[in-house]
């Protein structure tokens, strides 16, 4: 493996890390707003 290969590697781990805490910001948004207005699921 290479510099440049194990810098990429990094930089998908972090955007991962960025996409998966947007995904879960979403979950808790969706589950606040069903709850405020009494939707069950």
């Amino acid at each position: 493996m290479e510099a440049s290969d194990a810098a990429k590697l990094r930089d998908l781990g972090a955007e991962n890390n960025k996409l998966k805490k947007l995904l879960a910001e979403a979950h808790l948004d969706i589950h606040a707003l069903k709850s405020v207005f009494g939707v069950k699921r």
